[in-house]
């Protein structure tokens, strides 16, 4: 069977990112070619989730609508309900991009903390699944989901880099977990592929974070270093070799989690 059979769904690619411009058709269409049948389109401001979710009308795709931590301090009072009108849209998936990110800080933490507070209370007014970040923050991020998972639908943990004790927090929350190619970085990313086993199949998701974070074993990889969806199949292979599962069953497994969590079909329409 070849790869481009398994219908791969890539949870997570920032294709309104100034380096996809000109060519998101032809990116598209080599996803297509490469096994990826749907890509979920990530918001990570305002204004960057209506591009989103446009982009993904036009296209027949899916998004998700919220404000990353690094854009928390541009924020005003009322953001949370200029998201709620975009969830109405039948492309728009999920909240988020939302989280904690101290390992930059370029937004104050306490307005991080009272962003990502709003957008889950929002999640959780509306039924829809969480798209969240994590960086360098585990313990406010983890005190916050805990006093919140009751009322969230579901919730997953893009890119996940952590270690096994952080893992575990999450998969206790019955959080779902998304791998990206960091998994594939032979300097940073072998940890991870010794803790795959531990998570359950129906938990688990694939995703690209594109542009970011091109798999390194991808050969002959292009000059500008742009990752893109067409390249989720190496993300595939890594994580099923660390499972010890077939490609097939693990395209298959995550592919149907991907369609669960999100409430997707084969087209987009109302939910």
């Amino acid at each position: 069977m070849t790869l481009n059979a398994f219908k791969l769904i890539d949870i997570g690619a920032n294709l309104t990112d100034k380096a996809f411009h000109g060519d998101v058709v032809a990116v598209l269409e080599r996803a297509q070619s490469a096994g990826v049948s749907k890509i979920v389109l990530t918001g990570t401001t305002l204004a960057g989730s209506l591009k989103a979710a446009d982009l993904a009308a036009a296209h027949a795709q899916f998004s998700t609508v919220g404000v990353h931590p690094h854009h928390a301090k541009d924020t005003e009072p009322g953001f949370c309900e200029a998201l709620r009108a975009l969830l109405a849209r039948p492309e728009v998936v999920a909240v988020g991009e939302c989280g904690l990110d101290y390992d930059r800080d370029f937004s104050p933490r306490d307005l991080q903390r009272q962003c990502f507070e709003e957008q889950l209370a929002l999640a959780a007014s509306t039924g829809y699944p969480v798209f969240l970040h994590e960086r360098a923050a585990h313990d406010d991020f983890f005190a916050i989901l805990r006093n919140h998972r009751a009322s969230l639908k579901a919730a997953v943990v893009h890119c996940f880099t952590g270690s096994a004790t952080e893992l575990d927090a999450y998969l206790s929350l019955d959080l779902h977990i998304g791998i990206t190619g960091w998994i594939n970085d032979e300097r940073r990313g072998l940890h991870l592929r010794e803790l795959m086993p531990r998570i359950p199949s129906n938990r688990l998701m694939l995703e690209t974070d594109a542009p970011y974070l091109l798999p390194r074993d991808l050969p002959n990889p292009p000059r500008n270093r742009r990752n893109e969806p067409a390249f989720l199949p190496l993300v595939l292979n890594v994580v099923a070799a660390s499972r010890g599962e077939s490609l097939k069953d693990v395209a298959a497994a995550t592919t149907a989690t991907a369609r669960a969590f999100f409430g997707l079909r084969d087209s987009v329409e109302l939910r």
